[in-house]
């Protein structure tokens, strides 16, 4: 079964394994879109993935690097990372992060 519609505050938060949250809105094997919640001085670690992830700034000012290129973006900002490379963000201040993937992230399913 897929996630089709989410509406605000029904998806619960659980803590991701370096110290943030996230909550799965929607998905279908194609796609999805997960928040995250971040401190002040919250670190996504650099990783990667063969996913494709398109991210919006919902809140915030983060430092966003993507295949050793750093920038600032705050609300309203938005990033593409192509499959494979190797990505990560610092909170600046407290803020979230709404991304996609393509295709669905099945490690965030379970």
């Amino acid at each position: 079964m897929t996630d089709i519609f989410s509406h605000a505050g029904e998806k619960a938060w659980e803590p991701t394994p370096d110290g943030n949250r996230r909550r799965m809105l929607v998905h279908t094997d194609e796609l999805m879109m997960v928040e995250f919640a971040f401190e002040k001085g919250g670190v996504g670690a650099l990783h990667s993935h063969p996913h494709v992830q398109a991210s919006y700034v919902a809140e915030g000012r983060f430092e966003v690097t993507i295949d050793g290129r750093s920038e600032i973006l705050e609300t309203g900002g938005s990033f593409i990372v192509p499959s494979n490379l190797v990505h990560g963000v610092r909170a600046l201040e407290a803020g979230r992060l709404v991304d996609s993937f393509a295709p669905h992230r099945a490690d965030f399913l379970g």
